[in-house]
């Protein structure tokens, strides 16, 4: 470890046992989650090992056409980015390597090949998608030093030892840490300055060659960019100013009302790590001082909501089955799991759309032309979705995979936990019901009665008739 750390020891884990590799040319950082210049913890330790060593920094970051669900509205929200991300690192003087594997057939070394030239690599430390799956698989295989470091919980998660149960066990242990952690990201200066040209492989991207780029790859071209997000740094700050300004001061009323608009919308940017949990945070008790508004609301749901999701997936077993709900759960589904359903609809059908449910169609339209649901309606989404399939596991992965298809937050500790909510997840008991047993059940009775379902509807289906989204920057900004 680097004596003299300026990035806490909580946030880093060394993968293997290979030493630093002092002949070297670079410290490797290999953004696999946290794409961003600013705000990351990982990015700031691989310059201070790179300034140990009198070393520049290289800052390497690939998307493949292999993942799951690959399609262009993950892969355009994804390369908008790129340009936001190369211009920011050349102005702290580090380099920038971007890899698109268009076909199966292009090369898939790329971390390998610069990792021959680098002193060490450092990487995202993330529980979920891609990075879980690299991060448990490559140290073994890499002869440098492998680093893990956590840019995505404000808390670290290595703070917790164990699967903690519901928000109300992990809200005071995260109330005491804050002090220790709440506070700006290092933003170290490399001693070094990156001199070097930038790789055979790195691909330019400008903000007109962005749709072309996607159409060369082997993806789903079925599934267009969203309506209302655009992908980059630059978007999420502007997002995170457009929610301070105009709609903190109603969140704590207005949040559950989706057809207002009042939520922050940043999940997409911070599943991509095109913004981080801790500058927003910083940021919005910032603002919410200097305005004299109540902020605890939305800091509930970014911080202790947020990272309790990602304590369940850093220690969940059974990721996208049941096998680590609560027991009270397991045991309802599998007294109820041979209740008639009534309607049954097919996986094409709901995917669809095509229920007698206007206001479930609303939600799932939302997913389809936003990659995005308002977090309220979703769990009405899922719910209706457990009624209207043929057991509890179709439910789960119909759900998983809508999410991976479609939603630009998707394969995130959030949506993980969100859908298992729906299941019984940091819940507790209900009344009996058929199919549900003593899972909460939510009615269109109870939406009816606690938002405005007409107006969500109409605006939902204007979005699908003209194509125009009120919740576009483009359309905010007029």
């Amino acid at each position: 470890m680097v004596s003299d750390a300026q990035v806490e020891n909580d946030r880093v884990v060394k993968q293997n046992d290979v030493p630093l590799n002092e002949k070297a040319d670079y410290v490797l950082y290999w953004s696999q989650m946290n794409r961003r210049a600013h705000f990351n913890h990982a990015l700031d330790y691989a310059i201070e090992l790179a300034n140990q060593l009198d070393l520049p920094v290289l800052f390497y970051e690939g998307l493949t056409c292999t993942y799951r669900q690959a399609n262009d509205r993950l892969h355009t929200f994804v390369i908008e980015a790129v340009p936001g991300t190369g211009k920011a690192l050349k102005e702290r003087g580090i380099g920038y390597a971007f890899y698109l594997r268009r076909k199966r057939s292009d090369a898939n070394d790329i971390v390998y090949r610069l990792s021959e030239r680098a002193a060490a690599v450092v990487t995202d430390d993330y529980p979920t998608f891609i990075a879980a799956e690299h991060n448990a698989r490559v140290p073994a295989r890499i002869n440098r030093a492998f680093f893990t470091v956590d840019s995505s919980c404000i808390v670290p998660m290595n703070r917790f030892q164990k699967h903690e149960y519901a928000a109300y066990t992990i809200r005071p242990k995260i109330t005491k840490l804050l002090p220790e952690f709440l506070h700006p990201a290092p933003e170290l200066k490399p001693k070094r300055a990156w001199r070097g040209k930038p790789p055979d492989f790195h691909v330019k991207v400008t903000p007109g060659n962005i749709a072309e780029l996607v159409a060369s790859c082997e993806v789903d071209h079925s599934v267009p960019p969203s309506t209302a997000f655009r992908g980059g740094s630059d978007s999420a700050s502007a997002r995170l100013r457009l929610f301070l300004t105009q709609h903190l001061k109603d969140y704590a009323d207005a949040r559950n009302e989706p057809s207002t608009n009042a939520t922050s919308n940043l999940s997409p940017y911070l599943h991509f790590g095109q913004i981080s949990s801790l500058e927003i945070a910083l940021q919005t008790r910032e603002y919410a001082r200097a305005h004299r508004l109540n902020a605890d609301a939305f800091l509930e749901e970014l911080i202790v909501r947020r990272e309790l999701a990602f304590n369940y997936a850093r220690f969940a077993t059974d990721l996208e089955g049941f096998g680590d709900l609560p027991e009270w759960a397991r045991k309802t589904m599998r007294e109820h799991a041979r209740d008639e359903r009534d309607p049954v609809y097919s996986p094409q059908q709901l995917e669809q759309a095509q229920t007698y449910d206007a206001l479930w169609n609303a939600t799932q339209k939302e997913l389809l032309l936003r990659g995005k649901m308002h977090g309220y309606y979703r769990m009405y989404w899922g719910k209706k979705i457990i009624e209207w399939t043929r057991t509890y596991a179709d439910a789960l992965q119909l759900m998983i995979h809508l999410h991976d298809r479609y939603a630009l937050d998707g394969r995130d500790p959030n949506t993980y936990t969100n859908i298992l909510w729906c299941f019984g997840l940091h819940d507790r008991p209900w009344f009996q019901r058929p199919i549900f047993g003593v899972l909460r059940y939510l009615s269109i009775g109870g939406m009816e009665r606690k938002t405005d379902t007409k107006a969500y509807i109409e605006q939902i289906n204007a979005i699908a008739a003209r194509g125009t989204d009120p919740l576009s920057l483009a359309t905010v900004e007029r």
